[in-house]
């Protein structure tokens, strides 16, 4: 509302919003990322011309700290717990052992707990710690029985060189959270971000340091994770830290996430968010294995530069002028999509494809005629349902071992992955089924 002149009030339409807002609660410093005012009530004749009551919904919460925006340099630290991150850990504090006498067990046993030391790794000046923290022993004692509880949070913490940014911080958690995902072969949720605000040092009174002051980030990831939620089942595991070690693993999915982002962002996203259609997911699967060819570079042109430049030459002088441009922005020196789907499968290991896809050539054909018919007649009246979907499961599949493969999975490993995840034999069945030459074409 406005006030033109003495005595007089505007009320206008419109909604206003604000990038920052910072508040006070339970003696936390609070910060509001992204505020926009979602309902409005007005007290008339108040003293105070203001709203009588107003609900502001935020995209991002900082719980411990006033920042003016999401980049400004104000965090020393970044700290993530993701959905089976202890799984992907292949390690525990925890040790137990049961009493077996003579070889029958007579009841007694024992947990034992012993601190893991941190693994750790510098990436472009930026360090990753893969860590264990664990509670002390404490005894739940109820009206129907007693649990001896001790609790292993597995995190992740990141500390680069210079103090950085909420958006950076976002962005290593999505990079955590995306490695997960690949690895569980699902969406993978994170629990908790946290961080510490830099310049906030401080000291006991006999000298000892104190750790920085902590804040918590709430915020929407691309999949929210859920604390308590059963494990995933360990045969649905593509790899842990026991066949890719962390220090290995994690410089090699920095430099891969940043080249291959848009291919794996779309393969990741069929587990976060899969479409309810089997088009969409037709047009994601293909359109993330060109995108990877595309970023690997694998492969060479089909003519030589040469020999390629001299043909589109003689080409266009048989062009009419007008319609010049038109054809020369047409002829490309490209491969084919099925050219590209046929060196994606050549990369992996070649024992593992087998198993996986009985007849390469046929699914690069299939493969390209539906997704041809679907872009560029809308519709794949060549194809059954059923074909599409094995299609959208075969090509997905040789993406993700495509990415593999770029991160140095071992071929055992890859092998082993096709031979005994639940949802890549049923891949290999589905492919053998549909995708393989039919005796009356």
């Amino acid at each position: 509302m406005s006030n033109p002149e003495s005595g007089v009030t505007v009320y206008h339409e419109g909604t206003r919003t604000w990038d920052v807002i910072h508040g006070v609660a339970e003696q936390r410093e609070i910060t509001l990322l992204g505020s926009v005012p979602i309902n409005s009530k007005r007290s008339f004749g108040a003293r105070v011309a203001s709203p009588g009551k107003q609900t502001v919904t935020a995209a991002v919460a900082i719980i411990g700290a006033h920042v003016s925006g999401a980049d400004d340099q104000t965090f020393a630290m970044a700290e993530v717990s993701v959905e089976d991150l202890g799984l992907w850990a292949a390690s525990s504090v925890f040790e137990g052992s049961l009493g077996a006498p003579n070889g029958k067990i007579d009841g007694t046993g024992r947990i034992s707990v012993k601190p893991i030391e941190a693994q750790s790794v510098v990436v472009d000046d930026t360090e990753y710690r893969l860590m264990h923290t664990h509670t002390l022993p404490f005894f739940d004692q109820r009206k129907g029985g007693s649990a001896g509880r001790i609790r292993d949070t597995v995190s992740i913490r990141v500390v680069p060189a210079e103090p950085f940014s909420l958006s950076a911080a976002l962005q290593e958690a999505s990079l955590v959270q995306d490695l997960i995902s690949l690895a569980m072969h699902r969406a993978a949720g994170v629990i908790w971000l946290r961080l510490e605000v830099a310049g906030t040092e401080s000291h006991f009174p006999d000298g000892r340091p104190l750790p920085r002051r902590r804040a918590d980030v709430l915020y929407s990831p691309a999949a929210l994770g859920k604390h308590d939620e059963k494990a995933v089942d360990h045969h649905r595991v593509f790899f842990t830290c026991d066949s890719l070690p962390f220090d290995e693993v994690l410089p090699r999915w920095c430099e891969a996430h940043g080249r291959l982002e848009a291919a794996t962002s779309m393969i990741l996203g069929l587990r976060y968010a899969p479409a309810r259609f089997v088009e969409s997911n037709l047009l994601t699967a293909v359109g993330a294995a060109e995108v990877l060819h595309r970023n690997l570079r694998v492969g060479e042109k089909p003519f030589p530069k040469a020999e390629f430049a001299a043909m589109r030459e003689a080409m266009l002088a048989q062009v009419p002028d007008k319609h010049r441009n038109r054809f020369k922005r047409a002829i490309r020196n490209d491969p084919t999509l099925r050219d590209r789907l046929h060196a994606l499968a050549a990369r992996p290991d070649q024992e593992a494809i087998a198993q996986l896809l009985p007849d390469v050539d046929h699914w690069a054909k299939r493969t390209t005629r539906a997704r041809n018919d679907l872009a560029h007649e809308g519709r794949t009246p060549n194809h059954s349902i059923e074909e599409l979907i094995a299609v959208v499961e075969v090509t997905t599949a040789v993406v993700i071992l495509n990415v593999l493969h770029e991160l140095g999975l071992p071929a055992e490993r890859q092998r082993e992955i096709v031979r005994e995840h639940p949802q890549l034999r049923a891949t290999f069945r589905t492919a053998a089924e549909w995708l393989v030459p039919s005796p009356n074409p």
